[in-house]
């Protein structure tokens, strides 16, 4: 019988490191929180792009939650253009 390997999340499964794990955990939920966001507000595709500084086919990547085509850095530059402000918190492992 083969053995089965157990992760800790998703993330932990699909990344080759720890580090690429906590990336794309965090990219997940910065993703969520501003789709969260511009859904919220319920603007179009059209309107969150313009105020976020992108074109409308990013926005509907972004809103259908393709994250591999999100660098951190651009999940917080987004952010920041909607005027919200990104917290980091650590905890240990």
């Amino acid at each position: 019988m083969q053995k089965l390997d157990t992760y800790s999340s998703v993330w932990d499964a699909i990344a080759g490191t720890p580090g690429q794990a906590a990336n794309l955990r965090a990219r997940a939920e910065l993703k969520r929180q501003i789709a969260g966001f511009v859904r919220k507000q319920q603007w179009t595709q059209v309107e969150a792009a313009q105020r976020c500084g992108v074109t409308q086919p990013r926005i509907n990547d972004l809103l259908r939650g393709r994250v591999s085509r999100f660098s951190l850095d651009a999940l917080v530059n987004i952010s920041a253009a909607l005027g919200c402000r990104v917290r980091v918190d650590l905890d240990a492992a």
